[in-house]
């Protein structure tokens, strides 16, 4: 509706995983190199965890379409709560291969000719699992061992599995450590810092069309860092909100108070309120524990109760609004990726 009142050729803040829209800060433009480098070099098992809404599939379409079209063979699985059976049947379907066998010993001879076949074409099956964080064990199993089609000296099938910060702790169990050590690349991505907010915020309103400079204000920019904490979906969230609402006044700029409107209808609450909740209760979680009371064994009155191994944890209705940087803290980038981004000619 805003299009035209912005003088822009499209929507810059779609919700859709576009590659056009691809913004490649320094982490994103890491895992996109090393998410190309499993591919082309054939490593079997790559896994990129980052925050709900921080990119991962737009990365993955982005590795899909600067790879040569005629020289991969993919598979994409987006819902992987399925048995093993049904991904199984999931992954050869979306691989075109349609004549399936009735058993699974049949599937899997088939699948197997299919991976040579592939090979000996000098192409790239890939097999991509989105929500992998969501996968029971059985289908990692079923994953895991569909990652030994290889052959002396390289793999016949690249897996990259795609998921929230809870696959790191998924893949760090005892009972994975087989699956865990056949991983070639663990990568990360994180949610923007405030410079590259206003950053990917120019960088989708000049690939819209737009010809100025995006109408938000300094401190408009300031609180969509602060409602987004960074993470691109709630960016385009509050931006498109943001801009309709301008436009339904007539103004030509984005102030504070449309970005405030926007964040209030979509129920974001900004990190310093988040933060001061969490102390406030933590405090009071404190302050209950230390001043709790048993009666003690000879009547003769309340006893002080101090456990310091004892905790509290703390579960705030508006706990997604709290940064969450997975198991582990924020990731840093790696020089070596750095460097293979470089190579692979991933600076823009």
């Amino acid at each position: 509706m805003y299009k035209e009142f912005f003088g822009l050729e499209k929507l810059p803040f779609n919700l859709t995983p576009d590659p056009d829209f691809l913004f490649l800060p320094a982490g994103h433009r890491d895992a996109l190199a090393g998410l190309t480098y499993g591919i082309l070099e054939r490593k079997g098992f790559v896994v990129l965890t980052g925050d709900a809404g921080t990119g991962k599939t737009t990365l993955i379409n982005s590795v899909l379409s600067r790879l040569p079209s005629d020289r991969v063979e993919s598979s994409i699985i987006l819902n992987p709560t399925l048995t093993a059976s049904e991904f199984l049947e999931g992954v050869m379907l979306d691989f075109e291969i349609t004549d399936l066998a009735g058993s699974k010993a049949q599937r899997l001879w088939k699948f197997q000719e299919f991976l040579a076949r592939t090979y000996q074409q000098k192409r790239y099956a890939v097999l991509i699992i989105d929500e992998a964080h969501k996968l029971s064990l059985e289908v990692l199993e079923e994953i895991r061992l569909l990652g030994n089609y290889e052959s002396a000296s390289e793999k016949f099938l690249q897996i990259l599995l795609l998921g929230q910060s809870e696959l790191d702790g998924l893949l760090d169990r005892r009972d994975l450590r087989q699956f865990k050590q056949r991983v070639a690349l663990r990568l990360y991505i994180n949610p923007l810092t405030p410079p590259e907010v206003e950053q990917y915020i120019s960088f989708r309103w000049i690939k819209a069309g737009g010809k100025a400079a995006p109408p938000f204000q300094r401190d408009a920019l300031a609180g969509i860092a602060e409602w987004s904490q960074g993470i691109p979906r709630l960016i385009n969230s509050i931006c498109d909100s943001a801009l309709l609402m301008a436009y339904g006044e007539g103004s030509l700029w984005v102030g504070r108070n449309f970005v405030r409107e926007a964040a209030d209808s979509l129920r974001l609450i900004p990190i310093s309120h988040a933060m001061a909740h969490v102390a406030a209760a933590s405090s009071e979680a404190a302050a209950g524990i230390a001043g709790e009371k048993l009666e003690s064994s000879t009547g003769e009155g309340p006893v002080e109760v101090s456990d310091p191994a004892r905790t509290v944890p703390f579960q705030p209705d508006d706990a997604a609004a709290i940064p969450q940087f997975g198991p582990y803290g924020p990731r840093s980038s790696s020089s070596l990726l750095r460097r293979l981004s470089d190579r692979l000619g991933l600076l823009h």
